[in-house]
């Protein structure tokens, strides 16, 4: 297999590869392993992988052009005393049976492999799970079925419910799964002329994915979330910033929900590619992982236990946040009121204001923003064009705040509490949270938007704004996306629109700003874009009056905190 240098350094223990064992499951099928071990005597424990990649593209160099390559240095894991047992699940790669993505029968495949592993002469009865994404979705499945002899699990950036974090974003419908489905079909079939022939997935879950629109009893198998309480094992929970959208909310809800021995650390990796080339480098396993598993599966005093619970990368500042407790104690809900404006420091449709001032009602002016959908100059999606290329925020509203007098820190979840009526029975929200930096005076007022950073997202379809009292709280609404409800036009709705939580350092002489709109495009969104549907045809007005009072809800860490 491929492998860098600093896997391979001198002094670590020699690797065996056994390729092409076979795991017989309770029904008879065959789940196809790749086992590297020690070539040693001795028993060791095993971390275990499984995903529907394929246990080959092990042998693929480290590259962010193969996202699919999420298992992390082996080699380097080998020589520092583990066995390394990568499975592909059941009807993918060289496994026998059909693919049922994240099912009942691949969540007791996770069963009998930890046990079948730990069975194993060269195993000393210790399995920890390990891998990114998919392989950390399984993971949180390993916990869920407690194999007795797992003893640990660190799922690194991965979701706990494929619905709400992944393929229906506030219950709008996400390509990106429909994408990926299809990339790993493809990946199964064909193959270079030196590998096995491919083979095809059968069942077409692309098609599932768009037909169940509600969280129904298919997304419920295979969902995580709802059973996180059952695992019974320590977890390390691993996400990033920039992973909003796919599994960013799974890493912080899944910390929420499991009551084990667990830790959380958000990174500040701004998208895939930084995610995936972080769980590459052997010096993030050595100062992240291998503390953890020593501690767990060898049983070394490795400190794990006095580290912090939650670390929390603060984005835009060389700082990581510690803290016992997850929302952080020390933050406080700020209100930042939508206003009118003009805020006079961005070009868009409405330029409104954002302020920490309760809106005042003003004789003879109306405390409203309205826009009419699809906006004649979207050009790819929701995205306008200037002659200095795609503008983001020309043909979207904007809320910004007036230049920060200080700087203001931000850590946890964000609400947007938004009164909005449409002239449909339905509509869409998008919301962005961005950083908009000062822009020298020359160029204020120009046809170039001013640089901002994109700090979180949210989104909501109005049909599906019913929430789960009893799972929701203050600083995060839980839909239930089960029993959608068209809106009566013309009147205004309150809608707690859930914005994922960040850890972020808005700069003095920066502003706040907000972004709504009912789309999305694919040059500032992919991969993770919405189709906008053909019905999507309308008038949204949002109101910040007094009696409707539209704010933005922050966590601001207090200073010296």
């Amino acid at each position: 297999m491929a492998s860098s240098n600093s896997e391979a350094r001198a002094g670590a223990l020699p690797m065996k590869v056994e390729t092409g064992v076979y795991a017989t499951m309770r029904d008879g099928v065959r789940i196809a392993l790749r086992i590297y071990r020690p070539d040693a005597e001795g028993e060791y424990p095993a971390l275990f992988a499984a995903s529907p990649y394929q246990y080959e593209t092990d042998d693929l160099p480290h590259s962010s052009l193969f996202l699919w390559r999420e298992v992390g240095p082996v080699q380097w894991y080998v020589g520092h005393g583990y066995c390394y047992v990568h499975a592909d699940v059941r009807g993918t790669g060289n496994s026998e049976g059909s693919y049922g993505f994240l099912d009942r029968a691949e969540q007791q495949d996770y069963y009998e492999l930890v046990e079948w592993i730990a069975r194993q002469p060269w195993c000393s009865g210790k399995v920890g799970g390990i891998g990114q994404s998919y392989y950390a979705w399984s993971q949180w499945f390993m916990g869920i079925v407690n194999p007795p002899h797992l003893a640990c699990i660190a799922p690194y950036d991965g979701a706990v419910d494929p619905y709400r974090g992944v393929t229906y974003h506030g219950g709008i419908y996400c390509e990106f799964l429909t994408w990926w489905y299809n990339m790993v079909r493809a990946n199964n079939l064909h193959r270079a002329a030196n590998f096995p022939a491919g083979r095809e997935i059968l069942p077409d879950h692309a098609w599932e994915f768009i037909r169940h629109q509600t969280y129904d009893n298919w997304w419920r198998e295979r969902s995580p979330f709802e059973r996180l309480g059952e695992i019974r094992v320590p977890v390390y929970s691993i996400g990033h910033w920039g992973k909003v959208g796919l599994h960013l909310s799974g890493n912080i809800v899944g910390y929420e929900e499991v009551s084990t021995p667990k830790k959380l650390y958000v990174t500040g990796a701004r998208d895939v590619f930084e995610a995936h080339e972080l769980f590459d480098t052997v010096a993030f396993h050595e100062d992240e992982l291998k503390p953890f598993y020593d501690h767990y599966l060898k049983g070394i005093d490795t400190g794990w236990e006095k580290r912090p619970n939650v670390r929390l990368q603060v984005r835009q500042a060389n700082r990581v946040r510690e803290s016992r407790d997850w929302p952080l104690k020390d933050a406080r809900s700020v209100s930042w009121y939508l206003h009118k404006g003009p805020s006079g420091s961005v070009t868009s449709l409405n330029d409104g204001a954002l302020s920490t001032a309760v809106p005042k009602d003003v004789a003879g002016e109306a405390a409203t923003t309205c826009y009419a959908y699809p906006d004649p100059k979207w050009k790819l999606g929701v995205v306008g064009v200037g002659p200095f290329g795609p503008d983001p925020v020309a043909r979207v509203l904007t809320f910004t705040s007036a230049p920060l007098e200080e700087e203001v820190e931000i850590g946890g979840p964000i609400v947007l509490e938004l009164y909005a009526e449409s002239t449909a029975t339905d509509t869409d929200f998008f919301v962005k949270l961005a950083d908009q930096f000062p822009q020298p005076r020359e160029e204020r007022g120009a046809v170039r938007p001013p640089t901002a950073v994109n700090v979180s997202k949210g989104w909501l379809r109005a049909s599906h704004r019913e929430k789960d009292e009893a799972r929701s709280s203050e600083w995060r609404p839980y839909y239930t996306h089960s029993n959608p409800q068209p809106i009566r036009p013309g009147r205004v709705y309150r809608y707690d629109i859930e914005v994922n939580p960040a850890s972020y350092l808005f700069q003095k002489g920066h502003c706040i700003r907000l972004e709504i709109v009912n789309g999305d495009s694919p040059v500032t969104d992919a991969i993770f874009t919405h189709q906008y549907m053909y019905y999507k045809v309308g008038k949204d007005t949002f109101h910040h009056s007094k009696n409707c009072p539209s704010r933005l809800v922050l966590p601001v860490v207090p200073k010296g905190k």
